[in-house]
């Protein structure tokens, strides 16, 4: 009997419900790496405020790790979705192994990139004197087990699209699990600090693509990573490619802030100033994934329904998503406003990092209630094939409108001038992805009208 996929046939807020949950689990959980760590170096009487300090300035570093993952794993699960959706199983095969394959390679040389130059790079991104030392110590672990991070991550895409999302889920749930009962272990009990958490973040890491490889080599997933389809196709690298760009380019842009961020944080605030955002980063990281976890769970739904020409379930899946989204965001930015001083204080109590915390907090999150439908609306468009609007409006938020107003605003307004660069990237950002996606669903309207037999 052949299989029928639900994606085109279940009812589509099932499907929401079905694939959304377990993704938005997932990510809050993968988030934990990087937050559970910042929660034990902030609390560690060895580490503190520096060390707290040195992690962000390491986070560019990080983004890059999840921008190749991102990139050979969401281009690559897109492409594989749209061939499911067009019943082609040995093409979504082929995509599989040609991204896998990708994803080592791509993996290995950031490893081996990322440990020659990584002073020279956490010096560019920031790194005082006095906090270099620490961001050393845990960068240097933290890219050996960037090869199994890319790799699991990657993967974890395919298996959410192959059908399975709550293994998907429970994938993630288990390393970061992982990670938050080695962190204490490691920092606390074997007095390892900065390396600990970088080591008890890899062995998770690695662990985690171990379980996910086995997933694809074994009985429970329809499609197999099989040998004759990891030897590289120029024209499936270069599909997955041009799919997966828009959320790397994201990604990279959002490194290139972040290092733009701290040196302008370095000079208008102290290393107090990168300890605070760095904070604030870890919330917004948490306010924020379940969006990302929510736009990865319907990335499928609207691929394989795209690829099948359903072009009305396509409408109501990402509709269904921007309510979702935006109902996430507006309940966050809830959270920011009536308990700041509570969530700085979860990372660091010294008085004044809590002080100038709940101030970077307010200003950088003025604007978060539109951040979820400029989040998928704009990835959207990355669902159904077209790249190049999908890239532009990712973009816009990260690098078109808020690099250039992090370097302008603070020459007027000093460090306001750099905390309420966020809120007026959020807004422009959302009216141009708003006119945007209003035209996009005018021809997704017309398709519709095309493809139905009672239109004469």
């Amino acid at each position: 009997m052949e299989y029928v996929n639900p994606l085109g046939e279940e009812k589509v807020s099932v499907l929401v419900r079905k694939f959304s949950v377990p993704a938005i689990i997932g990510m809050l959980v993968n988030a934990l790496y990087n937050i559970i760590d910042r929660i034990f170096i902030g609390n560690s009487a060895d580490l503190g405020e520096n060390g707290l300090a040195g992690i962000t300035v390491a986070f560019p570093l990080m983004i890059c790790t999840i921008a190749i993952g991102v990139l050979f794993g969401i281009g690559g699960a897109t492409y594989f979705s749209m061939k499911l959706g067009n019943k082609k199983q040995e093409e979504a095969e082929h995509a599989l192994g040609n991204a896998f394959v990708m994803l080592l390679i791509a993996g290995t040389l950031y490893c081996i990139l990322g440990e020659i130059f990584l002073d020279p790079l956490l010096v560019l991104f920031g790194a005082s004197q006095e906090v270099l030392p620490f961001a050393k110590e845990f960068m240097q672990i933290i890219f050996v087990g960037s090869i199994f991070q890319v790799c699991g991550m990657g993967l974890n895409n395919f298996m959410r699209a192959d059908g399975n999302p709550k293994l998907a889920m429970i994938t993630m749930f288990f390393g970061a699990g992982l990670n938050i009962l080695l962190d204490p272990i490691f920092i606390f009990g074997l007095h390892m600090g900065m390396r600990g958490a970088g080591l008890a973040t890899s062995i998770s890491q690695f662990l985690s693509f171990l379980w996910v490889l086995s997933y694809f080599l074994g009985k429970k997933s329809h499609c197999k990573l099989r040998c004759r389809y990891l030897k590289l196709d120029r024209a499936v690298v270069g599909k997955i490619f041009m799919l997966g760009s828009p959320n790397f380019f994201l990604q990279l842009a959002a490194s290139l802030l972040n290092a733009i961020l701290n040196r302008g944080l370095i000079s208008y605030g102290g290393d107090l100033a990168v300890s605070s955002m760095g904070i604030v980063n870890s919330i917004q990281t948490l306010l924020l994934m379940p969006v990302i976890g929510l736009n990865q769970g319907i990335q499928p739904i609207i691929s394989f329904n795209f690829g099948a020409k359903k072009y009305e379930r396509v409408k109501e899946a990402v509709l269904v998503g921007i309510k979702l989204a935006t109902a996430i965001v507006i309940a966050g930015y809830l959270v920011t406003r009536l308990f700041p001083v509570q969530l700085i204080q979860i990372f660091n109590r010294d008085p004044e990092l809590v002080k100038l915390g709940k101030f970077c907090l307010e200003a950088w999150f003025f604007c978060m209630p539109v951040v979820g439908f400029q989040i998928i609306a704009s990835n959207y468009f990355q669902a159904i094939g077209q790249a190049k609007s999908a890239m532009f409006l990712t973009l816009t938020r990260q690098v078109i409108i808020l690099i250039p107003a992090v370097i302008l605003f603070p020459r007027i307004w000093g460090l306001h001038g750099i905390l309420y660069a966020g809120p007026f990237a959020d807004f422009v950002s959302f009216l141009m992805t708003a006119i945007w996606f209003y035209f996009g669903l005018k021809r997704l309207k017309q398709s519709e009208e095309m493809t139905d037999p009672n239109i004469l």
